[in-house]
């Protein structure tokens, strides 16, 4: 990526990962197989692309004098003085219009909630990531939208099970995140963001094990819910559990073992057996979806 456009990186593309969030409903609600559905859904995805894309150069563009103080961030193009303000500006209303003009064509509910995660970007950047404990909840909500759009996007009602799921493990990679930053920065992480001078590594340390036990025990029962038991046609689901276990315990690792910094998506693109662990995962949730009898 460091030789693409300045204006293509400032997208900051290596992060459309995280809105393959919005398939979560397709998958579980057994409709992968069903070509309108899925294409719904990947319309669902550029969108969130789109407007993802545009919330990033946004914040980019406010923070861009705190980003210069960090080291991996004053590489970013718009902190590298790359691209200006007139970019910037035409990448955000591309962006942004882009994206909602595509949700026009999944329905007026998921423009609504693109609308709500482009309102909640702006108030995280402009002021909601000052605010211990609110900074993460707010990047928990991004996800839970991201997965309340796929829902709507193809008419399909959303588990509390996996909301619940969802919410934890943002939540999760959130914390891990802000304990990430804690460490590569040091004493200057209170100068590149006040709600870091809030945190520590004893009480990341502790709100990290907390949520990753709750979002292990809340897959387990989402595995073997009632609801869930009835679309399946049995409780197989539950032999996916070790791939979760094994995937929030490796995160766990290299956190304290390995000492991996920046966002989660470079464990996901550099990390080996989380990958494979992801694939195996997925191969899973297919299996016993759609492969194995009732």
């Amino acid at each position: 990526m460091h030789r693409a456009p300045a204006w293509l990186r400032a997208l900051r593309p290596r992060q459309w990962t995280k809105n393959l969030a919005v398939f979560a409903p397709l998958l579980f609600a057994k409709q992968v197989l069903v070509r309108d559905l899925a294409l719904r859904e990947l319309l669902a995805f550029v969108s969130f692309c789109l407007l993802s894309s545009g919330t990033y150069v946004f914040d980019d563009w406010m923070d861009r004098e705190e980003d210069r103080k960090h080291p991996e961030k004053a590489l970013r193009p718009i902190a590298a003085g790359e691209i200006g303000g007139r970019t910037v500006l035409l990448l955000i209303v591309v962006c942004w219009a882009a994206g909602l003009d595509l949700g026009l064509m999944l329905g007026w509910k998921f423009v609504a909630l693109g609308a709500a995660y482009l309102g909640l970007q702006i108030a995280y950047t402009l002021e909601l990531k000052r605010h211990v404990i609110l900074d993460v909840l707010c990047i928990a909500a991004g996800f839970v939208l991201r997965i309340l759009a796929g829902g709507v996007a193809i008419d399909v009602p959303i588990s509390g099970w996996l909301f619940l799921c969802a919410l934890l493990l943002a939540l999760f990679l959130g914390l891990a995140k802000r304990r990430q930053e804690i460490v590569s920065l040091e004493s200057g992480a209170e100068q590149h963001r006040p709600a870091l001078g809030e945190y520590s590594l004893p009480l990341l340390d502790q709100m990290l094990s907390t949520v990753a036990g709750m979002c292990i025990l809340a897959y387990g029962l989402y595995t073997v819910a009632p609801d869930t038991v009835a679309k399946v046609g049995s409780d197989r689901l539950k032999w996916t559990l070790p791939f979760v276990l094994y995937g929030i315990l490796r995160y766990l690792f290299l956190v304290h073992r390995r000492n991996v910094t920046g966002s989660p998506e470079r464990v996901l693109f550099t990390d080996v057996p989380t990958i494979v662990n992801l694939v195996l995962y997925t191969a899973a949730v297919f299996a016993v979806l759609y492969l194995v009898p009732r």
